[in-house]
């Protein structure tokens, strides 16, 4: 029997018309630049993930809004949970966990297209599309 790993769940966080972005310091395949996510903890809803692990990484409050879609990762073979979020509060992303991150960045869809050339999961793409400035 094969152990089932919990899905990872991308946190797809949304300000002022610009999407937050990490650049992990160790590449996954090709993906270098990636939304903020990581594994769901047993007894986590994939919204209670999105905000635990934006605030580990980026000390972001977030607020989730809704589940965009799901999928098996090409690359990682891992599958994905991605949640639309909106900045709760006052709160600034930095660098927290600069074990794991090397930079954020905040981006437009030009920014983004540059960062994730392979394309984006189609569910996400025409939400950012909808939402992102150029």
């Amino acid at each position: 029997m094969t152990e089932r790993r919990s899905p990872i769940v991308a946190a797809v966080v949304v300000h002022d018309g610009r999407v937050l972005m990490v650049r992990r310091r160790v590449s996954e395949g090709s993906l270098s630049w990636q939304f903020p996510a990581g594994e769901r903890e047993s007894g986590e809803t994939p919204f209670a993930t999105a905000v635990r692990e934006t605030r580990e990484e980026v000390g972001l409050n977030v607020a989730p809004q809704t589940v965009l879609g799901e999928r098996e990762h090409p690359v990682t073979g891992r599958r994905m949970v991605y949640v639309s979020c909106a900045v709760d509060g006052g709160s600034t992303a930095s660098l927290v966990d600069t074990e794991e991150l090397a930079a954020l960045a905040w981006c437009g869809w030009s920014q983004l297209i540059e960062k994730v050339p392979t394309g984006l999961f189609p569910a996400v793409r025409d939400h950012l599309q909808t939402v992102l400035t150029l």
